[in-house]
């Protein structure tokens, strides 16, 4: 038998955007340590796709439901159609955004304006607002936003962009607060840059993200980037295991209250 160091059997995920890229590798990173998954985005051909790969393994399951993160109705359905193929969200993952506008914040349209903070931001907060309560009255969840290091910098093409990733880490940190009243700790990484505020998890409010360039804009990776390096999507989805897990040997690597962050 194959062996899970980050065992969740019986888990119930979701995880938006989850057709290609990170999204996809979250998804078949969490079912291969046994979660039955919810494969999302827009187009259910996709998301089809994907859920057949993860299928064709011996681990976790996988069913695909499509919805845009744009409207307020989907989410609603995707969260209601979740819980009855599942049985209840344990993990929710927010990883899919969208950034329609690549240039100065002086040139963006009101339109384009809105559109990355509804898919990127409000989203977000529609999913946590639906998640939350469950997850409370268990005692037990794990809610993560795919953020980015763009949260922490200026851009003068991405800047839109940036102002909706450095909300969803406030978002994480807000939620997390708000339930703290019904939970002894809860644990917020986000990653790149890992930031850990709290200690040991019953409900992991969490926000991480790896910056994606548009095909051929970027042929190198910019000199100023912290990173230094591009990360593949496999292994965003080994940290997001990681985040997810209720295993006391992802607690015991956590240190109480530390907090860690490049500068």
């Amino acid at each position: 038998m194959m062996e899970r160091p980050f065992d969740l059997r019986g888990k119930g995920a979701v995880i938006t955007g989850s057709s290609r890229g990170i999204g996809r590798a979250i998804a078949e990173a969490l079912a291969l340590q046994g979660a039955n998954v919810i494969v999302s985005s827009r187009k259910l051909a996709a998301c089809e796709e994907v859920a057949a790969a993860i299928n064709a393994g011996e681990a976790g399951r996988a069913t695909a439901v499509a919805a845009s993160i744009g409207s307020k109705a989907d989410i609603e359905r995707l969260f209601a159609e979740s819980v009855k193929i599942l049985g209840g969200v344990d993990i929710l993952v927010c990883n899919a955004a969208s950034n329609p506008h690549y240039g100065s914040m002086s040139s963006i349209s009101d339109e384009q304006f809105e559109k990355i903070l509804r898919n990127n931001v409000l989203a977000n907060h529609w999913l946590c607002q639906l998640a939350i309560p469950g997850m409370t009255a268990r005692g037990d969840g794990s809610i993560i936003i795919i953020s980015s290091i763009g949260g922490y910098r200026g851009s003068e093409v991405i800047g839109a962009y940036n102002i909706s990733k450095a909300a969803d880490m406030q978002l994480a940190r807000g939620d997390r607060a708000a339930a703290a009243t019904a939970l002894r700790s809860i644990e917020a990484p986000q990653a790149p840059p890992m930031v850990r505020l709290g200690s040991r998890r019953l409900l992991g409010i969490s926000s991480v993200r790896s910056r994606r360039w548009s095909r051929g804009r970027r042929r190198r990776w910019p000199s100023w980037s912290p990173v230094s390096r591009r990360r593949r999507p496999s292994w965003r989805g080994s940290r997001i295991v990681r985040f997810a897990s209720t295993s006391r040997s992802t607690s015991s690597r956590i240190s109480p209250n530390r907090r860690t962050s490049w500068r």
